[in-house]
């Protein structure tokens, strides 16, 4: 069974709060869980690091692309899924706040 979105956001939360405070320095827009799912060509975005002027630096997470990926698969294989793309979104900003850009570099390459 899907986890629900309650359930996510909780689990969001719970690996945000295990996770060094320090990699959060600077993410001012903090992270925000949307309800749908995106898409881009054929590929599911489960997550991603956005800087706008704006809303400031922050990560999203597409509750939808999760439910469509893990459909019914375990809560473990939800929460490792999460954690994975937190981090994931996390190397963005502070690769960012580094001044370097190498996990896109590494994305690009894999497409």
């Amino acid at each position: 069974m899907p986890m629900n979105i309650k359930r996510f956001i909780q689990k969001a939360n719970d690996i945000v709060g295990s996770l060094p405070q320090e990699l959060f320095k600077c993410l001012n827009g903090g992270l925000i869980i949307e309800p749908k799912t995106k898409k881009e060509k054929d590929y599911l975005i489960m997550g991603e690091y956005i800087e706008d002027p704006g809303l400031g630096k922050v990560i999203v997470l597409y509750y939808g692309s999760f439910k469509e990926f893990l459909r019914n698969a375990s809560e473990k294989e939800w929460e490792e899924e999460i954690k994975d793309t937190i981090i994931h979104e996390l190397r963005h900003h502070v690769e960012s706040l580094a001044g370097v850009d190498d996990l896109s570099e590494e994305e690009r390459l894999e497409n």
